[in-house]
């Protein structure tokens, strides 16, 4: 069973910066891609950056490239994602996911739920 604790979110004015972390355990994590998303109200879960646990790799929701980082530090089983530049339209419920198959943009293919960090940019 992997577990996932995502750290505090947070409040920021419109031009802000937040750096979320996930600390992720369990057995045979090198199998696991990690991947963000993020919910805002009365919307679908969206995919915001997936990374390879060994490989590296990082990859994102092409809107969010430039802005959003995924990052992952192994010595500590933590992922990492550094937000920038944030936009009132970042606001949402931040989720951390481990997938067993490959990773990926769809909800659908990750296992394992952190259980959310709210993120809220003012204007």
């Amino acid at each position: 069973q992997v577990q996932l604790v995502e750290s505090e979110g947070g409040s920021v004015q419109t031009g802000g910066s937040l750096r979320l972390s996930c600390v992720v355990s369990g057995p045979a994590l090198s199998r696991y891609a990690m991947g963000w998303f993020r919910q805002a109200p009365e919307k679908e879960r969206e995919f915001v950056a997936a990374i390879s646990w060994t490989a590296g790799n990082p990859y994102y929701n092409k809107s969010l490239k430039g802005r959003f980082t995924i990052s992952r530090d192994s010595t500590k089983n933590t992922v990492y994602l550094q937000m920038n530049s944030l936009k009132p339209e970042d606001t949402a419920v931040y989720y951390c996911a481990a997938s067993s198959n490959f990773g990926g943009s769809s909800p659908h293919r990750y296992d394992y739920w952190g259980q959310g960090t709210q993120v809220t940019v003012s204007s």
